[in-house]
């Protein structure tokens, strides 16, 4: 056995990996309900050893929030299982539309349009959705995109789609380029983040502030989650990569 994996690693070390993850500090766009990071030097490498200490809302950077995060009695970060955590991945390219249009939604239509070129979504994927907002940062301004009346305008997936995938392709998890899964369209339409908590209803995770999704096929790669594991945590930030095939 311990032949197989050593053949499989390197199979895998043969292959091209993608830094799917922000690189995250004091300065770095941020939910605007939440204070920017703290990092403090405790002792420099004059007093022996080089030691920091951190501060940020557990949704910071690059992150994953887990189902607990908006819905209750459900799973906390360090109950996901580490077989949930690496999974094949399937990129859904909306990047254009989104240029064009920055309070994008996607569709079930979209998903369908995807699959009649790329195949059908199989059951058990992470489906992320690409729309380059990734671009954006460190830009917090031009991140969140607002208008006159300081409504923001950023792309995401509609309620409909995320049914779809998890309802009818039934997929494990979702991830995206923006600090929400609804689009901003959509959640001054509906007052709330439908999209987000349904997601996290279904007893799983999803991925914000993902990058580099443009350097990755439709279909084929796998994508690794890497996050620590504090105590009943809502979320954290993530070390994300995709391996292509």
């Amino acid at each position: 056995m311990s032949n197989e994996l050593i053949k499989a690693i390197n199979l895998i070390k043969e292959k091209e990996w993608v830094d799917l993850t922000h690189t995250f500090g004091p300065g770095s766009p941020h939910f605007s309900a939440f204070d920017g990071a703290e990092f403090t030097t405790l002792f420099n490498h004059d007093d022996g050893f080089f030691a920091q200490s951190f501060k940020f809302a557990g949704q910071y950077g690059t992150h994953l929030d887990a189902p607990i995060h908006f819905v209750r009695n459900k799973r906390y970060l360090d109950e996901l299982d580490l077989k949930e955590l690496v999974l094949p991945l399937v990129v859904i390219d909306k990047s254009k539309e989104a240029e064009e249009n920055n309070d994008f939604t996607l569709t079930v239509d979209d998903i369908l349009n995807f699959e009649a070129e790329h195949g059908k979504i199989e059951e058990g994927t992470f489906v992320a959705l690409r729309t380059d907002w990734s671009k954006r940062w460190p830009n917090e301004e031009a991140s969140n995109n607002k208008d006159n009346d300081g409504n923001n305008h950023a792309p995401g997936w509609s309620l409909d789609a995320l049914k779809f995938l998890f309802e009818e392709r039934k997929i494990k998890a979702i991830g995206h380029e923006t600090f929400d899964t609804d689009s901003s369209l959509d959640y001054q339409k509906n007052g709330a983040l439908l999209g987000e908590y349904y997601v996290l209803e279904q007893d799983t995770y999803q991925v914000e502030l993902l990058t580099n999704l443009d350097k990755v096929p439709a279909t084929g790669a796998i994508i690794l989650n890497i996050v620590p594991k504090p105590e009943k945590a809502s979320g954290f930030p993530v070390r994300s990569f995709a391996i292509l095939p």
